[in-house]
């Protein structure tokens, strides 16, 4: 085995943790100074969530997700400035750096509120309304959360909805809050989490 390693993979992993959380909480601590209203969604909310139930069974979610309304941008962009992210706008996608080395990976993606991510979507995003407090930041209510994902319905998606599921976070009364097209997918879950 190698020993002139300065770190272990593990200590490589809780440092990548660790600079998340950092990220999360600058970028969310920027917003609230700047009072533009904003929620955490994606897969720290999916953690924020899942861990009030479970904390072994949260997963590590390398981007941060932020819904903010459009007119809201211009704000938010002064604000995360001012905490030392830069925003950039490529492929048809708004983010944000962790400075100007900072990559897409591991920046801070914004999602429009009340707006498809993609045309081809179902439903649109959430409201920032759709949103709680917590102690530290504001996350997208676990209903929109749902929606949303169920929404994408990627890999990933398809995880943190199975993740939520085995928590028992969502379960099958759940298909009569959402539109038939989301409906119908929730229940797919259900009836086959592994397919």
């Amino acid at each position: 085995m190698p020993t002139d390693f300065k770190t272990s993979g593990w200590d490589q992993v809780a440092m990548a943790i660790e600079d998340v959380g950092d990220r999360l909480r600058r970028a969310t601590q920027a917003l609230a100074a700047g009072s533009v209203p904003y929620a955490v969604t994606g897969g720290n909310a999916v953690a924020e969530w899942v861990g009030r139930v479970d904390r072994a069974a949260v997963r590590f979610t390398q981007d941060i997700d932020i819904l903010l309304r459009r007119k809201d941008l211009p704000l938010a962009v002064v604000a995360l400035q001012q905490a030392g992210f830069v925003f950039r706008h490529a492929a048809g996608i708004d983010f944000f750096t962790d400075g100007a080395e900072g990559g897409f990976r591991d920046g801070v993606h914004v999602l429009f509120a009340d707006e498809k991510v993609r045309e081809e979507y179902v439903a649109p995003a959430a409201s920032v309304e759709e949103s709680e407090i917590t102690e530290k930041f504001r996350v997208v209510s676990l209903e929109a959360l749902v929606r949303m994902k169920l929404t994408s319905f990627r890999d990933k998606d398809k995880t943190h909805l199975r993740d939520m599921i085995e928590v028992g976070l969502i379960d099958a009364t759940w298909t009569g809050r959402m539109i038939p097209a989301l409906a119908a997918r929730l229940q797919q879950l259900l009836d086959d989490p592994n397919g």
